[in-house]
């Protein structure tokens, strides 16, 4: 899997031989199309994706182009997480954001679950790495609130205000945090 930014971003890429494989570095090409699936977004909103393959000719492996403002195997957008996450880290339990979000209880008692120590020291170094070459001052500015989910959330939104204010961007703040995540706001399920 690549998470890209935008479908056109990477058909760009792709037509320039830009992208490379990620198991071996050869050049990629079009395979096809991943299956269509619908993914939910905050209230009511429905977003139907069908994300594009692309096949090594190095290796022949094939990989799935993942919009960042998708999720790994989850059927509701970064947003929708990473809004979960930032109720979470202000304090509500999986109940009440839950009913917030008017997602199943045992859906967000789950994405609660898959958020442990080793995966917020992974997103918050991923965030210092970005806010780094964005805005190494910045910084000075953040203040630790010793919740470790919620300095590892303050740390990716700052990279991506940076990068906004910086670049110009116009995409939203979750989707570059999910480009910065690669797409794993959520840790993976462990294997077993």
């Amino acid at each position: 899997m690549i998470v890209i930014l935008s479908a056109e971003g990477a058909a760009e890429h792709l037509a320039s031989g830009a992208m490379a494989c990620p198991a071996c570095g050869g050049g990629l090409r079009k395979w096809g199309f991943g299956r269509t699936r619908t993914v939910r977004g905050l209230g009511a909103d429905r977003v139907t994706v069908r994300p594009a393959r692309v096949r090594c000719a190095g290796c022949s492996k094939t990989q799935v182009l993942l919009p960042t403002a998708l999720q790994v195997r989850r059927a509701d957008t970064t947003e929708v997480i990473g809004t979960a996450l930032v109720h979470k880290a202000n304090g509500l339990g999986y109940r009440r954001i839950a009913e917030r979000l008017d997602r199943p209880v045992s859906t967000v008692r789950r994405w609660l679950r898959r958020v442990p120590p080793e995966h917020l020291h992974w997103m918050y170094t991923q965030g210092c790495e970005r806010l780094a070459t964005y805005a190494a001052d910045a910084f000075s500015r953040i203040r630790n609130t010793r919740n470790p989910l919620h300095h590892t959330l303050t740390m990716l939104a700052a990279a991506a205000f940076h990068a906004r204010e910086r670049f110009g961007f116009e995409d939203p703040p979750w989707t570059l945090m999910g480009m910065y995540t690669r797409g794993r706001l959520l840790a993976p399920p462990r294997g077993g």
